[in-house]
């Protein structure tokens, strides 16, 4: 007992008196949050109340692991001046699961976990049964980690070997804690769903079956949640349109609070991977019952639009519909329709082409207003990935972005806004997809750079999209094209739901709303509720909610936002924080989670690709530059590897932020945001997910160092890619990242991209195309001693 009180008085939990009896220490010193760890062991505690991280050391990691919940205090300050934080109590523990590779460590076993933010390894506890050393397993925790002891676990589930075709999207869902199984209560619902549109559901419907919309999506696409349709009208003296965008009304399906709505809000989001999908919804909906397919009576929330020549849409209205999909259109169908109507695709859907002609009319209507607006339009080079038939990647290439793409995008964008603008109209509280201007930190970055060369970005300290796009007019055609476009896509925020409306910087919107994909998304089927409730002259408020089983995590740019809010006596106080507040960090959190999955299982099927060309040159462009190397993208593979500090010759180079670029002080050799470099692939770790590069030096044939490959099972000291000696100091920004530090700042710029400026309508592939390839060999599996 007399060690137990000394502990806990060191720990600041107690304190004596002169009489030597103990009383509780003051808990105003105290600070709860969630712990967010880092690889290489030491990790920060994320406040609740919005205040600035702490610092947590190894030693105080090894109580904890990654998202448990703390209390912790202030204990001084690090050797870099942040405030370094010492925990006292757990006061809730995050996992009860690790996904990890089994190993044998002289004759003791032990899991690896894959997420390598789990820096200690899980004892097992008794024999692993039927699993084999090497073999991905799932490990339920029976005992948590001390200050004295790693935590322990028994096997629960053996997933295979790590090359098996699709292990690394089953790690990829444990790993990220995706919901990837559908419950038999939500099985058993979904069964009871009738497969055809019944009479009674025609009730107070308005009937479009006699109008022939269309979908248009990717060739591998398998649910289908919008159909469109256009027609020219008058509009005074003047030609306008009307176009109809009607969706799939899940909503008449999936109820609030019932199995279907529970699971539907638990995932928020499909997530997509190369030839699979995690839907949101049960495939009887989402691929049957809701999905808009061709020949059959289908249940849509229609929006009905009158579109004038300049795009301006003068008047819509909303309203519960049964349609009669007339075709299902690819994107290369339609754009070799609309390229020739006299072609053998034409020929194919004659009755259809001149609806196809309407609807391209009020595309180029639409595309006009947004000039005119200013948004913004990125150009970026999206890539698609091909399979071969054991999962594994056969190439990468580029993906053509048409007309019809766009056509469609521009649609969706139209009805869109016309639902925020309701949601607005008539005060009905909502998820609005909004996205906020530049910070003053970035503004004061991109400025000065643009200082550099001779460019301007107008609009003072809140510049407007219409700033950007004419800035953008300006960079077209210089050969520093690339770098400026790239520079400008960084300074984005990342778009995310919110109930507070501040409009979509990107698009230009002052209001904006996501209403076209109720299959695949939560927030549109939340929309869908409140445009229905409106049009009963009701409200809908989301009610019997667990608010503790919703993701409450923010990504560092919001809660640096948020910090600075506090700062500036803007943060809501706890009283004023809705069910919309909360649903709308659940949605945004999950959608960052899936796009984290996703991103997990591209690299490593990247990884397992690029691992057959050890020593092989390639050219490529800088992407990105930070204190501790460069990020090269090889030409024609569309890969990134990191070609590290000490790789880059010897001088010693300097980071510049505001340039994007390592100086050598010596030689004056700069390495600069999109330069054209050649590199040798020399290391591929797959356990972390990364490529090692090195510059190819002009002058006489060097040895190649290029015979590296970090296998599975290996150990964890290799598993770290880069050698210890080569290591830089990781800056608190890059603290919650896995794998290479730089992932989270490039996913914000893709993300700006993606999501931001396309109307939120992504690619729905569910396969990839597939070629005929003999299966890989994969490298030797001997466990090496780990640390």
């Amino acid at each position: 007992m007399t060690r137990r009180l000394s502990a806990m008085e060191r720990d600041g939990q107690i304190k004596a008196d002169k009489s030597g009896n103990y009383s509780m220490a003051n808990h105003d010193d105290f600070i709860s949050g969630k712990v967010s760890s880092h690889r290489e062991g030491y990790g920060f505690l994320i406040p609740d109340d919005g205040s600035e991280d702490l610092f947590l050391p190894e030693r105080e990691m090894q109580k904890v692991l990654h998202g448990d919940r703390v209390m912790a205090r202030v204990v001084g300050t690090d050797r870099r001046g942040r405030l370094e934080g010492g925990i006292l109590e757990i006061l809730e523990r995050a996992n009860t699961h690790v996904i990890g590779r089994l190993l044998n460590e002289n004759g003791v076993w032990i899991v690896a976990p894959e997420d390598k933010r789990f820096s200690q390894d899980i004892l097992l506890t008794g024999a692993p049964g039927k699993a084999k050393s090497g073999q991905v397993v799932s490990v339920e925790l029976t005992e948590q980690p001390t200050r004295y002891a790693q935590p322990v676990g028994k096997i629960v589930e053996v997933l295979g070997d790590v090359d098996d075709p699709g292990m690394e999207i089953e790690i990829a869902v444990r790993k990220f804690g995706v919901p990837h199984e559908f419950s038999d209560a939500v099985k058993k619902a979904a069964a009871k769903l009738p497969s055809e549109v019944m009479e009674s559901d025609l009730t107070d419907r308005v009937d479009l079956r006699d109008i022939p919309l269309v979908t248009i999506d990717g060739e591998d696409a398998r649910d289908f949640d919008d159909a469109v349709y256009c027609e020219p009208v008058k509009i005074g003296r003047s030609k306008g349109h009307r176009l109809i965008v009607a969706i799939a009304d899940v909503s008449h399906y999936v109820t609030p609070n019932d199995v279907l709505d529970g699971e539907a809000l638990l995932r928020s989001t499909s997530v997509y991977f190369p030839r699979r999908v995690i839907p949101m919804l049960p495939e009887r909906l989402s691929n049957g019952l809701c999905s808009l397919n061709p020949d059959v009576d289908r249940l849509t929330l229609v929006c009905d639009m009158v579109i004038t020549q300049d795009g301006e849409v003068t008047a819509y209205q909303f309203y519960p519909a049964v349609i009669h999909s007339a075709a299902r259109f690819t994107y290369t169908e339609v754009a070799a329709i609309l390229g020739n109507t006299k072609g053998p695709e034409a020929a194919k859907r004659l009755t259809l082409v001149p609806h196809l002609l309407n609807l391209y009319e009020v595309f180029q209507s639409l595309l006009k207003a947004r000039h005119v607006r200013g948004a913004i339009d990125f150009e970026t080079t999206e890539t698609y990935i091909v399979c071969n038939p054991a999962g594994k990647i056969e190439k990468i290439i580029p993906r053509t972005r048409n007309d019809a793409h766009k056509l469609i995008e521009e649609c969706m964008l139209a009805a869109n806004v016309c639902a925020a603008n309701l949601l607005e109209t008539y005060k009905h509280p909502g998820t609005y997809r909004i996205h906020a201007g530049p910070t003053k930190e970035k503004l004061t970055q991109v400025r000065n750079f643009l200082k550099q060369v001779g460019l301007f970005l107008g609009g003072g300290d809140s510049p407007s999209a219409a700033d950007y796009a004419e800035l953008m007019k300006k960079v077209k055609g210089r050969p520093d094209a690339t770098l400026l476009q790239t520079m400008l896509l960084r300074s984005m925020q990342q778009a995310v739901y919110s109930p507070d409306n501040i409009g979509h910087f990107g698009l230009s919107y002052d209001a904006y709303a996501h209403f076209t994909s109720p299959i695949r998304r939560y927030p549109d089927l939340l929309t869908h509720r409140a445009i229905k409730a409106i049009l009963q002259g009701k409200k809908y408020e989301p009610k019997g909610i667990d608010l503790s089983v919703l993701n409450s995590s923010v990504s560092n740019a919001t809660r640096k936002q948020q910090i600075a809010d506090k700062a500036a006596g803007k943060k809501k106080e706890e009283r004023e924080q809705t069910i919309w507040d909360a649903l709308g960090v659940h949605c945004s959190a999950n959608e960052r989670r899936a796009d984290e999955a996703s991103r997990d299982v591209e690299a490593w099927l990247k990884c397992y690709f690029i691992r057959n060309k050890l020593g092989e040159e390639f050219t490529g462009m800088i992407t990105g530059v930070t204190q501790f190397g460069i990020f090269v993208q090889l030409d024609e593979i569309y890969i990134e590897g990191l070609v590290h500090v000490t790789e880059l010759g010897a001088d010693y180079f300097q980071y510049d932020e505001a340039r994007h670029e390592l100086r050598g002080e010596r030689t004056g050799k700069r390495y600069q945001l999109t330069d054209k470099v050649t590199v040798q692939v020399s290391r591929v770790d797959l356990d972390a997910r990364k490529i090692d590069l090195s510059i190819v030096q002009p002058g006489p044939a060097r040895s190649s160092n290029a015979s590296d490959v970090r296998n599975p099972g290996s150990s964890e000291k290799n598993r770290k890619g880069v050698s210890a000696a080569k290591k830089t100091p990781v800056a608190h920004e890059e603290k919650a990242i896995v794998g290479y530090s730089r992932s989270g700042k490039t996913s914000a710029a893709k993300k700006a991209k993606e999501e931001s400026f396309s109307g939120g309508r992504r690619q729905k592939s569910t396969q990839v195309a597939v070629t005929p390839k003999k299966k890989t060999a994969v490298a030797g599996k001997s466990v090496k001693k780990r640390r």
